[in-house]
């Protein structure tokens, strides 16, 4: 039928020539809409399923394949109209009235199609395993001294006040400086984002972020190129008790289970300003994972227990992370060969550089530059835009990586 209210006439064209004509969509491959079409059978599969008897795995993958069927509905729906629309205006007994009016949707539901196409491609695109968990925002200063830790400092203030604005509750559970410096220039620190989809949020920030600017010590106006690290990580609850199977920690059988006998425990006298436990009571706990080498050290607590907790909430979120992207990396393996090289940009990769003389701040992987360096600090909107052109560049290469992969596969099977 046809979209427009005033236009419903029945369709007389069959599946085969629909399917041809639905094709022409440049902004959607074949490849992409049989992936589409395949979910969307498996959902319908899932829901009689469900209809006989409840499973929450079963109904949890229902819930993520409904929004690509309904994005695929939403397509198939534009591209009919399409259709009978194009077969009104080249029918020539088409009167003029009713010419026009179909000229007019079919201007507007081609319009349209382009940003239906976009969300069906986006619909496709896998949901990050840690995507609904709330997460752990780690900062450290790296080349630059002072400089970048002075910058480290700002940078946490900007994430604690884009949280703020967004109403979402931080934490600081690590706040270390150097000794010899003030409170505003940070050697480490970390802050959780207590709200169910905070990684979601926030895991585009992964990287190296690069400050250019004279600093407050240059006495002959010299810009100085500095950088700081950052590492977003999802933030287990405390009791594994609810959570999906697949991210039970406590469960020998979880990927992201960490044995306890692997973890050698250091009690250690806390360091630096602090008050008269310092020195005194033996407060400070440092954690290594052997395997892996991680080491996460915490003296913030008066309480070595709580030490103990935090220092564990942070080498579950950083050995998590890291078993994550090794997976990560075996799927960037195997489709190399199908995108004749696969660019993932990581932790150790320069990601954006905040310019001040120029007023600018620029991420590298989306290209977007914005002029307005006060707001993206302050963690305005400005920092909000430049955020989501990276999850759209981000979903963008997902879905190239996936028609690639879905190609070399249609191409081997063809030679077979």
């Amino acid at each position: 039928m046809l979209r427009c209210g005033r236009l419903l006439r029945p369709l007389t064209f069959g599946p085969r020539q629909f399917i041809r004509t639905a094709h022409t969509d440049s902004n959607l491959s074949p490849v992409l809409l049989t992936r589409a079409r395949l979910l969307a059978v498996e959902h319908t599969d899932l829901s009689d399923r469900l209809a006989e008897s409840f499973d929450a795995t079963l109904a949890k993958r229902s819930g993520e394949l409904a929004l690509v069927t309904n994005a695929l509905k939403e397509w198939d729906a534009a591209n009919e109209s399409i259709v009978e629309l194009n077969a009104l205006l080249e029918d020539k007994e088409t009167d003029e009235e009713l010419r026009s009016l179909a000229k007019e949707d079919l201007n507007s539901t081609t319009d349209t199609l382009p940003s239906i196409s976009d969300r069906l491609k986006k619909s496709l695109i896998p949901r990050h395993p840690f995507a609904d968990l709330p997460c752990l925002v780690e900062i450290r200063p790296g080349a630059g001294g002072d400089e970048a830790g002075l910058f480290a400092y700002e940078m946490l203030r900007m994430y604690i006040a884009f949280c703020a604005r967004l109403g979402l509750r931080t934490t600081i559970l690590k706040h270390d400086v150097d000794d010899t410096s003030s409170d505003d220039r940070l050697s480490e620190g970390v802050i959780e984002i207590e709200a169910e989809g905070g990684y979601d949020l926030l895991r585009t920030e992964s990287g190296v972020h690069r400050v250019q600017r004279v600093p407050a010590t240059e006495t002959k106006g010299r810009t100085h190129t500095s950088a700081v690290s950052v590492m977003v990580l999802p933030s287990f609850p405390e009791s594994a008790s609810g959570m999906d199977n697949a991210l039970n920690f406590e469960d020998p059988n979880s990927d992201y289970y960490i044995d306890p006998q692997e973890v050698r425990v250091d009690r250690m006298r806390a360091s630096g300003p602090g008050g008269q436990h310092v020195n005194k009571t033996e407060s400070a706990i440092r954690l290594t994972h052997i395997p892996s080498g991680t080491v996460v050290a915490m003296q913030d607590e008066r309480s070595q227990q709580a030490n103990r907790r935090k220092a564990w909430q942070i080498l579950r979120a950083k050995i998590a992370e890291a078993r994550q992207e090794a997976r990560e990396q075996e799927l960037i393996e195997l489709r190399r060969g199908a995108l004749g090289g696969v660019a993932r940009m990581g932790r150790g990769d320069k990601i954006r550089t905040y310019n001040f003389g120029q007023n600018r701040c620029t991420d590298h992987r989306s290209g977007v530059t914005v002029h307005n360096l006060d707001d993206v600090l302050s963690g305005g909107d400005t920092l909000e835009t430049v955020m989501e052109s990276v999850r759209t560049w981000m979903a963008d290469r997902e879905v190239e990586a996936m028609v690639a992969q879905d190609l070399a596969k249609d191409q081997k099977k063809n030679k077979k």
